[in-house]
């Protein structure tokens, strides 16, 4: 027997299940949820879980700040404003991110430059050697993301362990979804799919340029002495970095296995050579060709649906995008107007890139 859904919204993560509870907050119950797996198995559960209003794109500082305002109000997901601290040793970085200072003030962010000397007081342990400049933020920080969903998912129709095998389109339209447990009839799907957003797309005639780029962490039970209430720090041009978790600290950064992280992580935090390292694990960016977000409604078929190519930011952009993709599929009037990442961007040779990716 074939269901039926007014909405079905592929991929169990922080963003689809952001988008399920925003469409049941504008009063649309009818949605199923489908994920192949279970519940943020995919990205969302490999992800550092940072939270930042330190962009350089202006709709991503908008997008955090309304992302911010609903973790605040969300319980038991470890939110811990402890802050960004981003270090800089390149003279062109320390430019663009005191010309992004500038954009985040005119905003209400309080972010800040800071001198050398006080990024050290923030982490002693670092080593300041051929650093230039810092940057800080007390709004940001990060969260737990497995907690996040869990929070999103309560009392929603989530479907685990049901992978979808076609997507159904007659006439323009989308007509419903085919999965490993049967079909449901729908005229509206929402692709969150993270890194496999480009296959669920080709389902149903939508080219999505994204791929999966596998980023490493590491967990050490020892925090080295480092304080108690630690910003997420990242060494800017290297892309390592690391942040308190339990215990002891995760750590990563864009190399590929801890020999090569050893190199970066020696020469910003060399306190961290001494500590062991008890687990690692492996995810997936969803990287767009800009680095920024892939978020609308595709021309045809009409009412497929897609949040995507958050490019390592999709977890904390997931409460502004979810409530804006609900408001789509509603015909609401959009609170936030994210139509300059609607995929035509790119049929149009044009290209939106966000700076500040780690």
């Amino acid at each position: 027997m074939t269901e039926t859904a007014e909405v079905v919204i592929v991929g169990g993560g922080a963003m689809g299940a952001s988008v399920a509870w925003h469409l049941r907050e504008l009063g649309l119950t009818d949605v199923v949820l489908l994920e192949r797996d279970s519940l943020a198995s995919g990205s969302t559960s490999k992800s550092a879980g940072g939270i930042r209003a330190q962009f350089a794109d202006e709709l991503n500082v908008r997008i955090a700040l309304r992302s911010l305002d609903e973790f605040e109000r969300m319980e038991g997901i470890d939110l811990r404003q402890d802050g960004y601290l981003f270090l800089l040793d390149d003279e062109a970085d320390v430019a663009r991110f005191q010309a992004a200072l500038a954009l985040q003030h005119s905003l209400g962010v309080p972010s800040r430059e800071l001198s050398i000397e006080e990024a050290l007081e923030i982490v002693p342990q670092l080593d300041p050697e051929g650093l230039l400049a810092a940057t800080f933020c007390d709004l940001d920080g990060y969260a737990t993301p497995e907690a996040v969903v869990q929070w999103y998912a309560r009392g929603l129709d989530v479907r685990q362990g049901c992978e979808v095998t076609g997507i159904d389109v007659a006439g323009g339209r989308v007509a419903g979804v085919e999965t490993a447990k049967g079909r449901i009839a729908t005229e509206v799907v929402v692709c969150c799919a993270g890194a496999w957003s480009s296959e669920v797309a080709a389902m149903a005639g939508v080219e999505i340029p994204v791929r999966g780029e596998p980023r490493w962490m590491f967990f050490t039970p020892e925090d080295g002495g480092l304080p108690e209430r630690l910003p997420l720090t990242i060494d800017f041009t290297s892309g390592f970095y690391f942040h308190r978790e339990g215990p002891g600290l995760v750590f990563g950064g864009r190399e590929q296995t801890l020999e090569a992280l050893a190199e970066p992580a020696a020469r910003r935090l060399p306190a961290l050579l001494d500590l062991p390292v008890q687990s690692s694990w492996w995810g997936y960016y969803e990287v767009s060709p800009d680095h920024n977000a892939i978020v609308g409604e595709a021309a045809e078929p009409s009412r497929f649906l897609y949040a995507t190519g958050f490019s390592g930011h999709g977890f904390q952009q997931a409460p502004a995008v979810g409530e804006h993709v609900a408001e789509l599929v509603a015909g609401r009037e959009p609170t936030l107007d994210l139509s300059a990442f609607a995929l035509e961007r790119f049929a149009r040779g044009e290209s939106r890139p966000e700076a500040f990716v780690i």
